[in-house]
């Protein structure tokens, strides 16, 4: 739970696989692999991910730009294409859904995992930017168990798009430390998911 959860989509069994293992040994849990459009529409119902990654070519009728806009239209999150092709095409086609990053294959780790962080980073900054700045007491009026005072330090990192190693180092603490705050900052926003954290943060401040 207080990790950034991952969608992989991606129809090459192997290379989700390797993915998927990058990501669980560092900041990221994957909430699931779907390997055609169908499995992603149903995984992004029923475990809605922080961020997606996305294959373009799914070799069926609808592909990861399609999948990439239903995204756009109904969640707001993140995605990041990770594709073979680099065509003016699908160039083209791609940056008509402004994705937070393109990936061509093949690509390493330190590639992938820089560019999920800075996309996460870059998405919460953006949806933050005309929102006032958090406030301990405004926050802690609406919840039932308020938020100590390293609490909410932590929930403005999250609100800042943060992994948890980039908390650990900045608060000289240890990850696991992190997390044992995470697990209760879920716990009193009632949110499953980072993006639910900074949702429910977002509307503390609006109202």
């Amino acid at each position: 739970m207080s990790k950034i959860k991952i969608l992989i989509v991606e129809d090459e069994p192997v290379i989700a696989e390797n993915i998927s293992l990058y990501l669980d040994n560092n900041d990221f849990e994957v909430s699931g692999i779907a390997y055609d459009s169908e499995d992603a529409m149903q995984q992004l119902k029923e475990n809605t991910p922080d961020a997606v990654l996305l294959d373009i070519n799914l070799e069926s009728d609808t592909d990861g730009i399609d999948i990439a806009r239903y995204i756009q239209e109904h969640y707001q999150l993140p995605f990041i294409f990770l594709t073979s092709y680099s065509d003016r095409i699908t160039l083209e086609r791609a940056k008509q859904v402004k994705p937070s990053g393109y990936i061509v294959k093949p690509f390493n780790e330190r590639t992938l995992l820089a560019s999920l962080e800075i996309a996460i980073s870059n998405h919460a900054e953006e949806a933050n930017h005309a929102l006032p700045k958090l406030v301990m007491e405004k926050v802690n009026r609406q919840l039932h168990s308020p938020l100590s005072e390293r609490e909410f330090e932590l929930s403005q990192m999250i609100y800042e798009g943060k992994t948890n190693t980039q908390i650990a180092e900045t608060l000289f603490i240890t990850v696991n430390t992190v997390k044992t705050h995470l697990k209760s900052i879920y716990l009193k926003l009632d949110a499953g998911t980072r993006i639910e954290v900074i949702r429910k943060l977002q509307q503390a401040m609006l109202r």
